[in-house]
């Protein structure tokens, strides 16, 4: 991914409903209240040079006092963690626990970024608690946001971020949402898209406008959020959701309203096994999902619409009052080793943030290992993106606090109602 273009560089990966960066765009408290309780002090600055010295210094010397406890706590999104002959055995932890002596308690209980910061992390960190994880995956944009505006995240330890900064693709390093990934290292990347069974839809999906065929009335499927579902139909009016305007969005919203009688369900996760077994025949849809299961159905495909399409990126990142947050720290380094980010690649099938797996499955390839399924998986584009590839992805909508007042009335009651 060296060769992305210049903007995509620059802030690919702030989306998948943009939670994003009011910290590094200024009006930074010089303390938050909720770092300071753990004697972290909030940024003074951009993330980019990581504040001034005397910030950089305290958070050496947090650091400095911790040690590894040889506990995790984990919480991460379904279906997201490579399995073994279980689907709960999971390989590259185990093997984490082996090397390290840190044992992993995993969940995966985030199935709406809104569902899960709202119940499991807000409450609890404005009123001063744990949330009782160490490590947690949240996608930029409004809710990464909100974490970084509150201080409600822990600056990690760019010492022992060596395996990051050797292997990290140029998609995941110093993204505009976090600049000098201060707070965060990706875990996987996607596209939001088209998914469909063209067996059904009888013919192949081009266009986010394909969505409105009232031939497909009651079988086509949408996101019930307020991060994809907008920012897509921004896409599908011809708008480039970053820089969209309020007069946009309406227009936005008016394409919803108008699909809105042929759709059959507003869905979080559910939506890919209704594709897959044909109550849907075309959805609003995430790359890694439909390759996941084009093998319990052939005729599942996944499109970029011509009008383009949005990108998002899911970070690790630690709350603030974490218990072991060495251990969390620990293991983010950990997974960015090649062949452990090959491991997971190998079950997740998302944009892995480590390019050189695309080497490892090419080994494979060429050592006899499964030679079909590994050069499938070299050569996939939803996995390894191409730079053509990404002319026609976009950003989420950066939002300040009032537009998203007024983003989240003029978007809810469409899914809602």
């Amino acid at each position: 991914m060296t060769d992305l273009p210049p903007d995509l560089l620059r802030g690919l990966t702030m989306s998948r409903v943009s939670r994003r960066r009011m910290r590094q765009l200024g009006g930074l408290t010089a303390l938050g209240a909720g770092l300071s309780a753990c004697s972290i002090p909030g940024s003074k600055g951009s993330g980019s040079n990581l504040g001034g010295q005397e910030w950089r210094d305290q958070i050496g010397k947090f650091w400095a006092r911790q040690t590894k406890q040889g506990k995790l706590n984990f919480e991460n999104w379904p279906l997201y963690m490579d399995v073994g002959k279980t689907n709960t055995d999971h390989p590259s932890l185990d093997l984490f626990t082996k090397q390290t002596g840190i044992d992993v308690s995993y969940k995966e209980d985030i199935k709406e970024n809104d569902t899960f910061y709202g119940t499991n992390v807000a409450p609890l960190l404005r009123n001063g608690q744990s949330t009782g994880f160490d490590l947690m995956v949240i996608t930029n944009g409004t809710y990464l946001t909100d974490l970084l505006i509150r201080d409600w995240l822990i600056p990690l330890d760019q010492s022992r971020m060596s395996n990051f900064y050797a292997n990290a693709s140029d998609l995941v390093k110093d993204p505009s949402y976090d600049r000098g990934n201060v707070y965060t290292m990706a875990w996987q990347s996607g596209i939001t898209g088209i998914g469909y069974d063209v067996s059904r839809v009888g013919h192949e999906i081009t266009s986010w406008n394909d969505l409105l065929d009232e031939k497909l009335s009651g079988k086509i499927g949408m996101f019930a959020d307020t991060q994809d579902l907008p920012n897509s139909a921004l896409c599908a009016i011809g708008a480039n959701p970053e820089s969209s305007t309020p007069a946009d969005w309406k227009k936005a919203k008016d394409w919803l309203e108008k699909q809105r009688p042929l759709v059959r369900k507003y869905y979080d996760q559910g939506y890919i096994d209704k594709l897959v077994k044909g109550d849907l025949y075309a959805s609003m849809a995430w790359s890694g999902d439909v390759f996941s299961r084009q093998s319990d159905n052939p005729n599942l495909r996944f499109v970029v619409p011509e009008e383009g399409a949005p990108i998002w990126t899911d970070n690790m990142c630690i709350p603030v009052h974490a218990q072991h947050p060495l251990d969390a720290m620990i293991y983010m380094d950990y997974v960015y080793q090649p062949k452990i980010a090959a491991m997971l690649c190998d079950y997740i099938w998302y944009i892995t943030p480590v390019t050189a797996v695309k080497q490892i499955f090419e080994k494979y390839v060429q050592e006899g290992t499964s030679p079909k399924y590994y050069t499938s998986l070299a050569t996939s584009p939803l996995i390894f993106p191409k730079s053509s590839d990404f002319a026609r992805l976009h950003r989420y909508r950066v939002l300040s606090a009032d537009e998203q007042d007024t983003w989240n009335a003029m978007f809810e009651p469409v899914y809602q109602s």
